[in-house]
């Protein structure tokens, strides 16, 4: 569901044609609105490590201690035929401004979303049950950020960011269908590598390319 802000940026974007792949964390929260174009920023903010511009907010969300959902609006500019994602955690507030250290803890394999068009489109995707880090030791009350990383069809990464506080999951407002659903126009791909035995053997030149010595 849109709030009339997001309808307000929504409309914005549609106008602007020179910019690519930007993305909303509409559940639990987002840093800040980085899809600002001007001078300084002719492509928006989102390309700039490690939250897209945006400096650690001082009214965090509560998200729960043992994982919970994270919902996207992947659409707002032009280039989300096809995107990879990524979510990371950093914890603490040791970092920059703030911040984390460094969001080098994977939360979930990357994916690959595949949206209805190229053009900016509506569509939103969530996650309802994102697991803590491999590892985590976090307890309620600790302070910690989690980073979106869309990787758009150009290879560009853009980076957008939520602060969290975690709590106890009955403290946490109740994710429902109105904050955490999945738009028919949006489908998803796994992401997988495959181990070759021996490589792949090179293509032959083609007879019009090769070159010959004398």
């Amino acid at each position: 569901m849109f709030s009339r802000s997001l309808y307000s940026l929504f409309a914005a974007a549609l106008l602007s044609v020179e910019v690519a792949a930007h993305t909303v964390i509409t559940y639990p929260g987002w840093r800040g609105d980085n899809l600002v174009t001007n001078d300084t920023f002719p492509y928006g903010m989102q390309w700039m490590y490690p939250c897209g511009g945006m400096p650690t907010t001082t009214n965090r969300t509560l998200w729960p201690v043992t994982g919970g959902a994270i919902a996207l609006q992947p659409g707002w500019f032009q280039g989300h035929a096809t995107a990879f994602f990524y979510m990371n955690m950093g914890y603490g507030t040791d970092g920059p401004g703030g911040g984390p250290p460094n969001m080098s803890f994977p939360m979930v394999p990357v994916f690959q979303i595949v949206g209805p068009s190229k053009n900016p489109y509506p569509g939103t995707f969530c996650l309802p049950q994102v697991p803590l880090p491999a590892n985590s030791s976090v307890k309620i009350g600790d302070n910690a950020t989690i980073q979106v990383v869309e990787t758009a069809v150009h290879g560009a990464s853009l980076f957008s960011c939520v602060d969290i506080t975690f709590a106890d999951p009955k403290d946490v407002p109740e994710v429902n269908d109105t904050n955490c659903f999945n738009s028919t126009d949006i489908a998803f791909n796994n992401v997988y590598s495959i181990a070759l035995d021996a490589p792949l053997p090179l293509p032959l030149p083609s007879p019009r390319l090769s070159h010959h010595c004398i």
